[in-house]
């Protein structure tokens, strides 16, 4: 049997599982399109039914990505109304994300 790797990072101080192979949506990383990336605080590898945990990351864990696309995500619309008190705000916002492909997970 294969055995399966992935990878527990953090970026943008959410937590993400990957694998190699991956395209994965994160808040905004600074690089263009086809430029390479490393994230090195990981939390976890596991490699079938070797599993590293960090205290809190894993010593020389790295995951390497390439990024695929920046853009900014659709708008969500922020409403904030109160009956019959002439209370209405309304607001817009637009997320920042970068689109990276994971290539490699060094335990």
């Amino acid at each position: 049997m294969v055995a399966y790797m992935f990878a527990v990072f953090e970026s943008g101080g959410k937590q993400h599982r990957v694998s190699e192979g991956d395209v994965v949506r994160l808040e905004r990383v600074s690089g263009e399109p086809g430029q390479s990336v490393e994230f090195d605080r990981v939390l976890m590898v596991s490699e079938g039914d070797d599993v590293t945990v960090g205290t809190p990351y894993v010593e020389g864990g790295k995951v390497t990505a390439e990024v695929v696309d920046q853009g900014r995500a659709d708008k969500v619309r922020v409403i904030k109304f109160k009956r019959r008190k002439n209370y209405l705000r309304r607001a817009g916002h637009r997320q920042q994300y970068t689109e990276i492909r994971i290539t490699g997970i060094n335990a």
